[in-house]
């Protein structure tokens, strides 16, 4: 990927974020008086709804047509040795992205198994299609700049789907794209500045794609609305990552009145 790629994507980003904004008016706010219709509006914090679940149904009409079938026969014809070879060579190449949040987060012992797992699975892993450091104690996590803002006290912002890429709130999105300056790849004057970005883009797609196929099809299958599912699933799970998995107490509910004697 060159700059001028990185710098492209961008604007691409911005100019999509900022067709959900104009259009933003959308939805509706529920009448004042009916607060628990507010409270559930306020909730979802999801005020160009009708926008995002068009986008929501372009994405699923493009997963039937085009990513769940590569996905199917990528998970068909390739063995579950040379699958986890891809994933792990996707990773290694994070590494230098995931590196970066690790030490603008402060999160030190982080960033010294991000370092070691690279240097570990790009030697002794035949660059990175191997994963040794898992079992040498490197367990293996990420990082991107939209979880470092979250550290930093940057709030999501109201929720947006976007085309492509899924769930992409405000500062996700911009996390997205500065994550592109910290990754060597960027700067990298390929003589084709779109083929290495995009290869690697729907590479992994149709990697994790494949690596949810069953569990997707639950999730649409048990829910009464698929969108808002995957609205709250994404939700938690980006909450989870902030946190490193660390159980956040302030988020837990009062129990300070519950009464543990009685059945009340």
């Amino acid at each position: 990927m060159n700059i001028e790629f990185g710098r492209n994507s961008l604007r691409a980003m911005i100019a999509v974020f900022g067709l959900a904004v104009v259009l933003s008016g959308c939805a509706t706010r529920p009448d004042s008086a009916d607060t628990a219709a507010v409270a559930a509006y306020e909730e979802a914090n999801d005020p160009i709804e009708p926008l995002n679940r068009y986008f929501f149904e372009l994405n699923n009409f493009l997963d039937i047509i085009i990513l769940r079938p590569a996905a199917e026969i990528y998970d068909g014809v390739l063995p579950t040795i040379a699958k986890d070879g891809v994933r792990n060579f996707l990773d290694n190449l994070r590494s230098p992205v995931i590196l970066a949040n690790d030490l603008l987060q402060g999160e030190w012992d982080r960033a010294g198994d991000t370092t070691a797992r690279f240097g570990i699975n790009t030697t002794a892993g035949v660059l990175g299609l191997g994963d040794p450091a898992t079992g040498w104690g490197y367990e293996r996590h990420g990082e991107d700049f939209g979880q470092t803002l979250a550290v930093y006290g940057v709030g999501e912002g109201p929720y947006f789907y976007a085309p492509l890429l899924g769930p992409a709130p405000p500062r996700d999105l911009a996390g997205f794209g500065v994550d592109q300056f910290f990754d060597p790849l960027t700067y990298i004057l390929w003589d084709d500045g779109y083929t290495i970005p995009v290869t690697r883009f729907v590479v992994n797609g149709i990697d994790l794609r494949a690596r949810n196929l069953d569990t997707l099809d639950e999730i649409e299958r048990t829910s009464i609305d698929y969108y808002a599912a995957i609205r709250s699933l994404y939700r938690q799970s980006r909450a989870d990552e902030i946190q490193n998995g660390v159980t956040d107490v302030d988020a837990l509910p009062d129990i300070s009145n519950i009464n543990f004697t009685s059945d009340e």
